[in-house]
């Protein structure tokens, strides 16, 4: 007879977690094994935005129909998307996905949504429109500078970690203190891996040099597709600063640009090469701090099945362990 122990953990639901640098093979590796058994939900902080496609990478329609996507598209790009509000989604569809029969494939490059859905979110306080709009107004008012120096009196070490030019991260923390009186930092994240969902984790990572030049090409892609284009049409509605979505490598660097006057497009082609190859590293610096992650070059698909099949994970159903 199977102890209480046992009897919760077999109840548990099971979901694949999938991370790794920009540009290491997500989406093709995914398409190769997860086809007909997953339903993909999107860790990624840019991709929920509407009209952020191109740079973003966002998967195409047909690889939407072949495999679902879930939290794609779904905050305009001036609305706020937090980790909180990801990991809340998150657990609701996990089961959800679970009761099709499918298996809930988190996957993405935003290490911060990853580690509060698998570490548990924050204690920080939860959003509050008119505080923000306060803040936004203020930080519009007297720049991004300004902002980042309040945020160094109020929390010198949450002001260490954010750049002065992620303004929607920055804003954040200024309304965290405003709601509680406390620093941002203040707030513990737990370094333990939550209990109540059945994580199985995966890397995926490459030699650097390898990685670079998928990166380069990429972005070389990107603009091959029209991403000044999408900038335009942004901008014409209103883009700036301010925007939580304009925040994203790949779009930032066209707001400095037109703030500056003076860049060209190839310019800004190699600063977006530069920003997005620093956060690669940044990201897999994360990753791998991850002790229960196990690493894959992405074409190890058959390394990546066998592991999968030990720990319960079956591909053409979600299967417990017995």
């Amino acid at each position: 007879m199977r102890s209480n122990t046992q009897k919760r953990a077999a109840r548990k639901n099971k979901a694949v977690v999938l991370f790794g640098p920009t540009a290491v093979g997500k989406t093709a590796m995914t398409e190769e094994l997860f086809s007909g058994s997953a339903e993909i939900i999107s860790a990624d902080s840019v991709q929920v935005y509407r009209l952020l496609d191109i740079g973003s990478a966002k998967p195409d329609e047909r690889m939407r129909r072949l495999i679902p996507h879930h939290l794609i598209d779904v905050r305009d790009p001036w609305e706020q998307y937090t980790a909180g509000d990801f990991v809340r989604d998150a657990e609701a569809l996990i089961p959800e996905i679970a009761s099709r029969g499918h298996i809930p494939l988190i996957t993405g490059g935003t290490a911060y949504y990853f580690r509060q859905l698998l570490m548990g979110p924050s204690s920080a306080p939860p959003s509050d429109p008119v505080i923000r709009q306060s803040v936004q107004e203020e930080i519009a008012a007297r720049g991004k500078e300004w902002a980042h120096r309040t945020l160094e009196e109020i929390d010198p070490v949450s002001a260490s970690r954010i750049s002065v030019n992620d303004v929607y991260r920055v804003s954040r923390a200024i309304e965290v203190y405003r709601l509680s009186g406390r620093p941002p930092s203040s707030f513990p994240l737990s370094n333990e891996l939550r209990d109540d969902i059945s994580f199985v984790v995966i890397g995926l990572s490459r030699p650097k040099a390898e990685l670079d030049e998928r990166i380069s090409a990429r972005v070389e892609e990107m603009f091959r597709l029209g991403l000044y284009d999408e900038i335009r049409h942004l901008m014409s509605i209103g883009a700036d600063e301010t925007w939580p979505a304009m925040q994203a490598i790949g779009y930032r660097e066209f707001l400095d640009a037109a703030a500056s006057g003076e860049a060209s497009l190839s310019w800004i082609k190699d600063d977006i090469i530069r920003a997005t190859r620093q956060y690669a590293k940044r990201q897999m610096t994360f990753f791998r701090s991850f002790s229960s992650c196990r690493f894959f070059h992405p074409s190890d698909t058959d390394g990546i099945l066998s592991y999968l099949t030990e720990q319960g994970i079956c591909l053409d159903h979600l299967r417990a362990d017995e």
